[in-house]
């Protein structure tokens, strides 16, 4: 069949993009709101962090053109050279990375700090469209399951080693995907799980959830014996692994808390948990902000009227903490749109990614789906004080270059990937 002339616009979804420039425009406007400290206003002055994050915004369009010009099937065929190269970007971090804030997650270049994990996770979700979209691919069985967890375990853990767990977080996400694609569920409740006894451990001590899970373990038995005397015969090796890895899960929790984790993990998660109350040092941050956005009521104070914006209450208001700006200058109102608004921009990449016809866009489309949705639940979660402060941006609204460009990468790749449907090949 004869294909219809290249044009890099045909078949692009505007619906997406519409959302995409709303995003980055409400974005911009609170970076400028909890940055401007000039009574005048100032739209373009590049010394200041919104002025800077114009030029990002700017130079985001270039990319955005860059991507579209390759064919789809580009990125299809070089998925795992683009993830190798990712690979490569994150380990160099170890030889000349620069350290910010303790972490060295960032390159300087020529006075530009370009931090690879933000686009790593780009590159992740193609190698994981790729390996899944193999027709031989079959994710009931052990060595192809042990392939997905691979890919998803390398940049995890050199991001971790930076170290910056909140941005390891993120591939956590790809779970969903893998299980859309046919991952037995038990992957996904053994994860709940363990998340639920990490709590109630940290928060009851390991002794007390131990007897609760020995207990539990006798009922099982007593139950087994009396009602399904067969089904406890062949499946009581399977209860009794169950209950000792559970076990050994429970001890680890210690060691890992008071060990592994630093000392300002265990604050954040003693301040959630309620353990220790902390409003001057390390639960500084979180006390300012729920208050910022309490302070904000109904409607909101008003555009650079947030007396707690513009006097710097909060730390590092302008990057994971931007919601704050949103919630006391514009609302209970103002939030909930920007909430329902990302909520159309998650639902419409699912739609757009259940209409593809290829196995790979669709696998794509739902990776960046869960890594979308995941940053913007675990920093909401965070900036009202439900989460611990993990340190992750909100996507389009958090000031920062690399961020805002890693998420364009993300979304303007599965644009050009949707807008393949519309050519013969």
């Amino acid at each position: 069949m004869r294909s219809r002339k290249r044009n890099i616009f045909y078949g692009i979804d505007w619906v997406l993009i519409l959302l995409y420039l709303i995003l980055i425009f409400l974005g911009w406007i609170n970076i400028y709101s909890a940055t401007n400290t000039d009574t005048n206003i100032n739209l373009i002055n590049f010394s200041t962090e919104y002025g800077k994050q114009l030029v990002w915004i700017g130079l985001s369009f270039p990319i955005i053109l860059l991507i579209l010009l390759f064919e789809a099937k580009f990125y299809e065929k070089f998925a795992s050279i683009i993830y190798l190269i990712s690979l490569v970007t994150l380990v160099g971090l170890f030889i000349l990375g620069k350290n910010i804030n303790g972490a060295t997650s960032w390159y300087n270049l020529g006075g530009i700090s370009i931090q690879p994990s933000e686009f790593a996770k780009a590159a992740t979700a193609l190698a994981i469209a790729k390996l899944v979209s193999d027709k031989q691919f079959n994710l009931k069985k052990w060595n192809t399951q042990i392939q997905a967890f691979l890919i998803l375990f390398f940049p995890a853990i050199l991001i971790t080693l930076q170290p910056d767990p909140g941005s390891a977080l993120v591939y956590f996400a790809f779970i969903f995907v893998l299980y859309r694609e046919g991952l037995p569920i038990y992957y996904i409740t053994i994860g709940f799980i363990a998340i639920f006894l990490f709590i109630i451990t940290l928060y009851f001590g390991y002794a007390y959830v131990a007897l609760g899970l020995l207990l539990l373990f006798l009922l099982i038995l007593l139950y087994f014996n009396f009602y399904r005397k067969k089904a406890l015969k062949k499946g009581w090796v399977k209860i009794l692994g169950i209950f000792f890895v559970f076990t050994l899960f429970i001890f680890s929790v210690d060691f890992v808390f008071n060990k592994v984790f630093e000392q300002r993990h265990r604050d954040r998660f003693n301040i959630l948990l309620g353990k220790t109350q902390d409003i001057k040092s390390i639960g500084y941050n979180t006390n300012q902000s729920v208050t910022t956005i309490a302070t904000g009521g109904l409607t909101g104070k008003g555009f650079l009227e947030g007396e707690r914006t513009q006097g710097n209450f909060v730390p590092e208001q302008q990057t994971d903490y931007i919601f704050t700006t949103v919630g006391e200058e514009w609302g209970f109102v103002g939030s909930s749109f920007v909430i329902l608004l990302f909520i159309t921009f998650l639902l419409r990449i699912i739609y757009i990614a259940e209409r593809q016809k290829s196995k790979f866009s669709r696998v794509y489309g739902y990776s960046i789906a869960a890594i979308f949705f995941t940053h913007f639940t675990i920093n909401i979660g965070m900036v009202l004080g439900l989460l611990p402060t993990i340190g992750i941006p909100l996507p389009f609204f958090s000031y920062g270059g690399s961020a805002l460009w890693g998420f364009t990468v993300l979304l303007f790749i599965f644009i050009r990937l949707d807008a393949n449907r519309s050519y013969e090949w």
